[in-house]
């Protein structure tokens, strides 16, 4: 793995350190997420996972057998109930999930959860969760991976030495089409909770919080249930006067065996002092990219570190050692449940945005935290 720098620059470091792993998982799901990312990453690092459960007792004994996992439930709330489960890792719906960390908190031997995201199907249900926790004295985390991503911590690496100076524009820009999973037929909310909330909550942890929020949506024509937000663009503006872009184009044109399409998610950041730009890899399964020119450090000239991890498995690991390294050392994830109502804030402010067809302020949506 190289992990390049400019001549004048120290060593960026693309993926987070595994300081902790002693702590025993239970995994809830085992469907794609569980069974290729999160159990992908916890076996390439050592993680201990005790137990499994799955909505389907038989895929879970099967991914329970690939991955050697010692202990099958046939329900998730026996798993819950395993008094060798320290850790329990959700992989589920948004509408179940917020019923199995209620019962994760609980569990007196449970002392840290795991959730995906969207936490929960609304903004009040998510902060009651953030309460619950904290009144339960036990962390709940909330897996924003996209933080963990190769060019994300190395951007944030360079924004962080001021490598680029004061951040003028920021933009994430995806041309892909995501598989919808078969249960947000029944929800009223598509792209803007499930696809979007990763490049919302990746700007917030690049630059802070926005001030301002503007967005607009058309429905995607390939996508069959009746959803509320198709394609959508969103516009942040932020106290410094960043003006930051995120936009999810899940028709991306049209698909088939005769047609070349070319899917892709890429971003730039402009500085005063420099500029960096890369690409997602996920929707081609290669590595994400980053190229950087400083005129503080590079000469103007551009650098691109290089490594051969990915966003899809490995960032997986640095989201479950933060919650492991946080209990271990009795500090706060880095992941925290009440950072991410935050990220939920973001989102109901654009869907405020859309219904209203207008400019929403953040203290609109925050006034009651």
């Amino acid at each position: 793995m190289n992990h390049a720098a400019s001549p004048s620059s120290p060593a960026l470091i693309p993926d987070a350190p595994v300081r902790e792993r002693g702590f025993r998982i239970g995994c809830i799901g085992a469907g794609m997420i569980m069974a290729e990312c999160h159990l992908e990453a916890y076996r390439q690092a050592g993680f201990t996972v005790a137990a499994i459960a799955s909505r389907t007792p038989a895929r879970a004994r099967e991914v329970a057998q690939r991955y050697a996992i010692g202990t099958v439930h046939d329900t998730p709330q026996a798993l819950i109930d395993d008094p060798q489960v320290q850790v329990v890792d959700i992989a589920f719906p948004p509408d179940q999930q917020p019923g199995l960390i209620r019962a994760a908190l609980r569990a007196p031997h449970v002392r840290a959860i795991l959730a995906q995201k969207p936490l929960a199907l609304s903004l009040d249900e998510a902060r009651a969760l953030r309460d619950e926790a904290r009144a339960a004295g036990k962390l709940l985390s909330v897996n924003q991976n996209m933080r963990y991503d190769q060019s994300m911590r190395v951007l944030a690496q360079l924004l962080a030495r001021g490598e680029l100076g004061t951040p003028v524009f920021a933009q994430i820009d995806m041309h892909a089409v995501p598989h919808w999973q078969d249960f947000l037929q029944g929800y009223d909310r598509l792209t803007l909770s499930n696809m979007s909330v990763h490049h919302l909550d990746a700007l917030r942890f690049l630059f802070g919080e926005p001030e301002e929020v503007t967005a607009v949506t058309r429905p995607d024509p390939r996508t069959a249930f009746a959803h509320r937000d198709g394609l959508v663009a969103t516009t942040l503006r932020f106290p410094s006067g960043l003006l930051a872009l995120s936009l999810e184009d899940v028709w991306a044109g049209p698909r088939g065996a005769d047609f070349q399409d070319d899917p892709h998610i890429r971003w730039r950041v402009e500085g005063t002092e420099g500029i960096a730009r890369g690409t997602i890899g996920w929707p081609t399964g290669e590595p994400s990219t980053l190229a950087y020119a400083s005129r503080l450090t590079t000469n103007g000239q551009w650098v691109q570190p290089a490594w051969d991890t990915m966003w899809f498995p490995h960032a997986f690991i640095g989201v479950m050692e933060q919650l492991q390294y946080a209990l271990a050392s009795g500090t706060e994830p880095a992941l925290h449940v009440a950072d991410n109502v935050r990220t939920m804030a973001l989102v109901e402010a654009a869907y405020r945005s859309i219904d209203q067809r207008r400019t929403v302020r953040l203290d609109e949506i925050l006034q009651d935290d």
